[in-house]
């Protein structure tokens, strides 16, 4: 989990991301140092719990092992995952994440809605490192 990004569980679970009190810009993943509107002289970046839902801007799959911060087995074998880039209307930006497990491109179309849910990277015996997924509204699993 990188902390700051996401809190909250089930229909509570959001995305945490950064809005700019002078433009009213929002970043995701969030910005802590200066707001990042090459038009914008700069203002108090404050915390805000983006929207759960959005709409498929694109997707694609994945046919690799995803690099550093995701932890991954090389001993284990890959499954890819489908990748879902979700426009927020709200906040106006496009944020990408995994589907849920068992969602695939076969799934998916373009303005389909998704919502924001938990989801596990990986686990073993001492740590889960958990994450977002993007699950089409209507599918419970």
């Amino acid at each position: 989990m990188v902390a700051g990004w996401f809190a909250g569980d089930g229909n509570d679970f959001r995305l945490l991301g950064t809005r700019c009190s002078a433009c009213a810009s929002v970043f995701f993943p969030r910005e802590d140092t200066h707001c990042r509107n090459p038009g914008c002289l700069g203002g108090e970046l404050v915390e805000v719990a983006l929207s759960r839902r959005g709409r498929v801007w694109s997707y694609t799959d994945s046919r690799y092992r995803p690099p550093s911060p995701y932890v991954t087995d090389p001993e284990l074998s890959w499954e890819p995952r489908a990748l879902i880039a979700v426009e927020l209307a709200a906040e106006r930006i496009v944020v990408l994440g995994q589907s849920v497990p068992g969602i695939t491109v076969a799934d998916l179309t373009v303005g389909m809605e998704v919502e924001v849910v938990p989801g596990v990277l990986n686990e073993d015996a001492e740590t889960t490192w958990t994450t977002w997924h993007w699950r089409p509204t209507g599918v419970t699993a």
